[in-house]
């Protein structure tokens, strides 16, 4: 694998460590700026909505430059960011920076995705993905605990300011690294991007990610309570099993990366069959502390393996036009943390019990699964429709970016 894949990792361990630091350092941040905890909480969903609006946009817009720029000038936008939210001096200034980090989030790794697989040879392009991904697992299991820790001790402040220090740390590694390339060799510029996503394919596979990681984010947005009501750990040490989370989805991830390489297909219906059989399984599991940990470290395995899979399935399907749509699936997994946690809640709000969020989560694995194997369908039958029927004459593609009409001949 290429040297030039580290420095993507570098630039998504900045990003999974500023995305999830906030949630630790919420009481931290509410102190310092007077202000009530879930007020507080507003800037986890301003992260997120920077994300999903910036991931579409940021991606079209740079459609025609060359995307060696376009990722430097990304991390450049999430270092301010991150160093206006250390210098923010009240709620409604956090609440703008936080907005302003999250936007390059999505269009980072959309983009990042189409120049990792352009790096390998075709048969290593998932494995590619996955190590661009490795940066978001390791800031779980390493970044975000570290990070924490730091603004418990020496204020939530300095904590952004290291984040924008490990940006200018990627952006350095970018500019060192990643080969120059010509933008006028990426697509048909904006227009061709925006027709990937007219592509039934497209949408299907978005779909997949929204249903798929919508049922990680149902159970993981609630994982306190099921490990410390249900399998009776200490607050304390919640900490350590959510970072056993990050190695599960480390494992998840490098696995689902090789297999993908094998069976784009077969590993995305594995990862979410798995997912389906862990959280349905959670109200067994979380009656014993033993067992909670493996369901915690099982749980972050079956969610990332799908991930690599995913976001190679969408830049396929939009081969024409693959940053808008590969960028559109990153909006996609934000969508599904906002909806996941949000079923999650009416679950267990519902007085179902503190696992009901898993259960939840299970079933849109479930729903997850129906819509891959409808994509699945699709293809299937437009596979057939392209093939020469004898005495029929032949059937012609058409070339139009994310459409797949054809024509006899």
């Amino acid at each position: 694998m290429p040297l030039a894949l580290l420095a993507l990792a570098v630039g998504a361990f900045g990003i999974g460590t500023t995305e999830f630091v906030i949630m630790g350092l919420l009481p931290e941040v509410a102190a310092d700026l007077g202000i009530s905890i879930p007020a507080a909480g507003h800037l986890v969903s301003a992260y997120a909505l920077g994300v999903v609006i910036g991931a579409p946009l940021l991606a079209a817009a740079t459609a025609r430059m060359p995307r060696r720029k376009v990722l430097i000038g990304l991390m450049l936008l999430f270092v301010a960011g991150n160093a206006l939210s250390a210098l923010a001096p009240d709620e409604h200034w956090l609440l703008a920076a936080r907005f302003l980090s999250g936007l390059p989030h999505g269009a980072f790794f959309g983009v990042g995705a189409v120049v990792a697989t352009g790096l390998v040879a075709p048969e290593r392009k998932a494995r590619s993905v996955s190590l661009m991904f490795l940066g978001l697992t390791i800031a779980n299991v390493a970044g975000v605990p570290a990070a924490t820790l730091v603004g418990q001790h020496f204020g939530w402040r300095i904590t952004f300011l290291g984040v924008s220090a490990i940006g200018l740390a990627a952006i350095a590694s970018l500019a060192l690294l990643l080969p120059n390339d010509r933008a006028e060799n990426h697509s048909s510029g904006l227009r061709g991007e925006l027709g990937a996503l007219r592509s039934l394919p497209v949408w299907l596979a978005l779909g997949t990610t929204v249903a798929g990681f919508g049922a990680l984010f149902s159970a993981y947005s609630y994982i306190t309570p099921m490990l410390t009501d249900s399998a009776g750990y200490a607050q304390t040490s919640v900490t350590m099993l959510l970072a056993l989370f990050g190695v599960g989805a480390t494992i998840g991830n490098l696995a689902g990366g090789r297999l993908a390489d094998h069976s784009l297909r077969g590993t995305l219906f594995g990862g979410l069959a798995s997912l389906i059989l862990v959280l349905a399984l959670f109200p067994v599991l979380m009656t014993a502390q033993w067992s909670a940990a493996l369901a915690v470290l099982l749980l972050g395995v079956a969610a990332f393996a799908t991930g690599s899979p995913l976001q190679l399935m969408v830049m396929e399907k939009a081969a024409a036009a693959p940053s808008l749509a590969s960028s559109a699936n990153q909006a996609a997994f934000n969508l599904a943390n906002a909806g996941g946690a949000w079923i999650g809640g009416l679950a267990l709000t519902a007085g179902l019990g503190t696992t009901a969020p898993a259960t939840a989560g299970a079933a849109l694995a479930l729903i997850g699964l129906a819509v891959a194997a409808v994509a699945h369908a699709v293809d299937a039958r437009r596979i057939r429709t392209a093939t020469p029927v004898p005495g029929r004459g032949r059937v012609v593609a058409s070339h139009v970016p994310g459409e797949s009409e054809t024509v006899r001949v």
